[in-house]
């Protein structure tokens, strides 16, 4: 069920929700954070999508904050949407969108409507504040999720992580590697128990998971990563390839198309994995599992990256990258 509320305010939204409480049963009780997604106009409904996907294992309240960079001049106004029922998962979703002078103050649109006593999450899939915790939103919010893949120059972004890093912070970027780094932990904790001399990462331009995979492992193994970018004819999406080199020899774990991996290992068979790209239902259901500060993904943006930088020629990715100011 959607409900309509043009040229409204926060406090006639907040009746409205009771009032379909009150005549649905729907209610708000078990609902455990609310998440606060911040996207431009007309891009929301594949963000509300994964959400109300996500609230199924995370039931919770979702407010949309929409706002379109054209309507500078127009006469201020709120309009908003409430969706209930099947037009919202196992949450209840309200979309708020901010026409002119009405969404220069983004946190007292979204105070109002936030479920008492229960963490505040938030969301920005598109475009992004420079330094998200000290946004409007990212003020008040115990989590704050980026998505380096939609800036609009990913390198630049994944390489400035660290200069706006506060606990809290984590980008989707790095829970997209999830898989990745339980595969390669799980090789490594099987014989031979051999240090890794030399790693090699291998990924498409568009792919900020790259780096962070390269700087992730640079920190955990403490060895020189050398990482390139694979020619779009060649990889167009994601991560390609891993390769770990040991005494007995090379460990590879490497897509020859997208979905399936292949692990090859010294002196044992070939297999082939399921390697799909994560989803974004995926990835969001994975941030919203743990509300504490991801004290890994810390240190990877800044100690990794810092290593991965330091030991790059002038003429690499990771060195340009790291440099960007």
């Amino acid at each position: 069920m959607i409900i309509e509320l043009p040229d409204t305010t926060v406090s006639k939204i907040a009746k409205s929700l009771i009032e379909v409480r009150e005549e649905g049963g729907v209610t708000a009780l078990g609902r455990v954070l609310t998440l606060i997604i911040v996207t431009r106009h007309g891009a929301e409904d594949g963000v509300i999508e994964a959400a109300n996907d996500a609230s199924r294992e995370h039931p919770m309240r979702v407010i949309v904050l929409t706002y379109d960079a054209k309507d500078g001049d127009v006469e201020p106004r709120l309009d908003a949407e409430i969706r209930v029922g099947g037009d919202a998962g196992a949450s209840e979703v309200i979309v708020l969108r901010a026409v002119g002078a009405a969404g220069n103050n983004s946190e007292s649109l979204v105070t109002g409507l936030l479920l008492p006593d229960a963490p505040v999450v938030a969301w920005w899939p598109h475009e992004t504040p420079l330094a998200p915790s000290r946004s409007s939103i990212g003020r008040i919010a115990q989590r704050r999720i980026t998505d380096a893949a939609a800036q609009p120059n990913p390198a630049e972004w994944v390489a400035g992580l660290s200069r706006h890093y506060a606990p809290g912070d984590t980008d989707l970027a790095w829970t997209r590697l999830t898989h990745w780094r339980e595969q390669l932990a799980a090789v490594l904790d099987q014989p031979p128990f051999e240090p890794v001399e030399r790693i090699e990462v291998h990924g498409a331009g568009d792919s900020p998971s790259t780096a962070l995979l390269a700087a992730w492992l640079r920190l955990t193994l403490d060895a020189p990563v050398d990482w390139t970018y694979a020619d779009p004819a060649e990889w167009a999406h994601g991560i390609k390839s891993v390769r770990l080199s040991r005494a007995s020899g090379d460990t590879l774990l490497e897509r020859p198309e997208p979905g399936v991996a292949i692990l090859s290992q010294p002196g044992q068979p070939t297999h082939e994995l399921a390697f799909a790209r994560r989803t974004l239902r995926e990835c969001i259901a994975e941030e919203l599992r743990s509300l504490d500060a991801d004290l890994l993904y810390g240190r990877v943006i800044s100690e990794g990256w810092s290593r991965l930088a330091a030991d790059a020629a002038p003429d690499t990715p990771a060195a340009t990258a790291g440099s960007v100011s």
